[in-house]
C-alpha cells in the first residue's frame, strides 16, 4: 500500500474554516478522482500550536502508478484551489510512503 501524506501547518486565523473546507470540499474532490481508496485526517500533538495547528492528511492507494497519475493529472489544480481559497495562511509539505 502507498500513503500520500500532506502535512499542513494552518494559521490560527483560518483553522476552523480550513478544516471544514477540507472535510466538505477538498478531500471529497480528491477521493472522486478514484485514485485513492481511503484517507485519514490527523492532528499532530506535542507541536507548537501558537501560530496554528498542524495536520497530516493521508491518502491511501494500492499502486505508485495511481499516485503518479494523481500528481501529474490532478495535483496542480488542487494545489491552486487551495492557494485561491487560503493564500499564504498555510505551509504544506508532501511525502510518499510505502507500507512494509
Amino acid at each position: 500500500m502507498i500513503i500520500f501524506n500532506v502535512t499542513i501547518k494552518v494559521s490560527a486565523l483560518i483553522k476552523d474554516r480550513w478544516l471544514e473546507w477540507m472535510k466538505q470540499e477538498h478531500i471529497p474532490e480528491i477521493m472522486a478522482t478514484g485514485l485513492f481508496h481511503d484517507y485519514r485526517i490527523c492532528r499532530l500533538l506535542e507541536q507548537d500550536d501558537s501560530e496554528g495547528p498542524t495536520y497530516a492528511i493521508q491518502y491511501f492507494t494500492d499502486t505508485l502508478e495511481n499516485y503518479y497519475t494523481y500528481i501529474q493529472e490532478h495535483a496542480p489544480l488542487f494545489r491552486q484551489k487551495t492557494f485561491d481559497a487560503f493564500g499564504d495562511q498555510f505551509i504544506a509539505f508532501r511525502t510518499v510512503m510505502q507500507v512494509v
